[in-house]
């Protein structure tokens, strides 16, 4: 596993993408906010060579490893060879990264009372699936120990303190910060807002998955729920009853950063990782994003 000094995300990290088809730049300023630009879409992945996965990686010593860690490490995949998926917009500018962000709410306890807190591990499109499990285990393990206070803890208490007047206009001078990109990196690096995915386990509440918002602020150009396995009794080839095991996934997009083809062909490509989910298991060519 990469060392953790090349597991940062500054402003370094992103450029400009300057390349697109003249309308790529104009759709930002037509559709401004990001709830303008979302599009939705729902998918079933076969169950089967992902169990067979899980189980072979859990004998190998990945006591832990599960479907959360299958889907992020088959998404930096998917970056890697599709990296357009990667880029977001910041004041009606296109921008790409070089870096996998992931955000995600954990809960310290899956009570009704349980507190609530958000990690972002930060991934490369070079991790195998070993890399992202070591990875995302060490920031949950210390997310949710007990009486753990992560950093996007202590900026939500800071913000809280504020009395609400005043609470509107930081709001609003975040924003406005955000959108220059004048917002200093350890706030970004601590917010739920700012980065290439937010990811959320429908399966874990035992409940399908949802089609979950995208938010203006920040730069979250992707939303990813599945929920929990789901049986299917179906015929086969020769008529027979055969029972099958699904995952459903859902996905909400900003369509300004790359175009509906691209977007298909990244997904048929996951889809054909969480097929053949031993290609986790080898370091792959980085595809560039374009100039």
């Amino acid at each position: 596993m990469k060392p953790n000094s090349e597991r940062t995300y500054t402003r370094k990290n992103h450029r400009r993408v300057r390349s697109l088809q003249p309308m790529d730049y104009v759709a930002p300023y037509i559709m401004v906010e990001r709830q303008d630009a979302c599009n939705m879409f729902t998918d079933s992945v076969d169950a089967a060579p992902i169990d067979a996965y899980i189980r072979r990686k859990r004998k190998e010593g990945l006591s832990d490893f599960g479907l959360l860690h299958v889907l992020l490490a088959a998404y930096v995949r998917t970056i890697a060879d599709r990296p357009g998926i990667n880029r977001f917009i910041r004041g009606q500018k296109i921008y790409t990264r070089d870096r996998v962000v992931v955000c995600m709410d954990v809960k310290r306890e899956m009570t009704l009372e349980g507190d609530t807190t958000v990690i972002k591990p930060v991934f490369l499109p070079t991790d195998t699936a070993e890399d992202v499990y070591n990875v995302f285990n060490e920031l949950y393990k210390e997310a949710t120990a007990e009486s753990a206070e992560t950093g996007f803890d202590g900026l939500a208490k800071v913000i809280n303190y504020i009395p609400g007047l005043v609470k509107k206009f930081v709001v609003w001078v975040l924003k406005t910060l955000d959108y220059f990109g004048w917002l200093p990196t350890a706030i970004t690096n601590l917010s739920p807002f700012h980065g290439s995915l937010f990811i959320t386990s429908m399966g874990s509440l035992g409940i399908p998955p949802i089609y979950h918002h995208l938010y203006n602020f920040g730069t979250v150009p992707a939303f990813l729920a599945y929920g929990r396995r789901r049986h299917a009794n179906e015929l086969d080839i020769l008529g027979n009853v055969e029972r099958r095991s699904y995952y459903d996934l859902c996905m909400t997009l900003d369509e300004r950063p790359c175009n509906g083809f691209y977007y298909a062909s990244a997904w048929k490509h996951m889809k054909h990782i969480l097929k053949n989910p031993d290609i986790l298991d080898e370091v792959p060519e980085v595809t560039p994003d374009i100039p």
